[in-house]
């Protein structure tokens, strides 16, 4: 188990019940970014692979 696993297990069980827009999601990774600039960059890698998840041209790679 990854030590991220452990917030995603955490998001899961508060939240996992939840249905949010994409937008929202967006808009939360923004604020995110806004309050801790250093993980612009790991953000960015996220936003990107999760846009193109069905991009057949893609290869996974960010």
């Amino acid at each position: 188990m990854y030590f991220t696993d452990r917030g995603i297990e955490e998001l899961e069980q508060r939240r996992g019940e939840e249905e949010v827009s994409l937008g929202w999601l967006a808009e939360q990774l923004r604020l995110f970014v806004d309050l801790h600039p250093d993980f612009e960059v790991p953000v960015e890698r996220l936003a990107t692979w999760l846009a193109r998840l069905d991009d057949e041209d893609d290869d996974g790679d960010v």
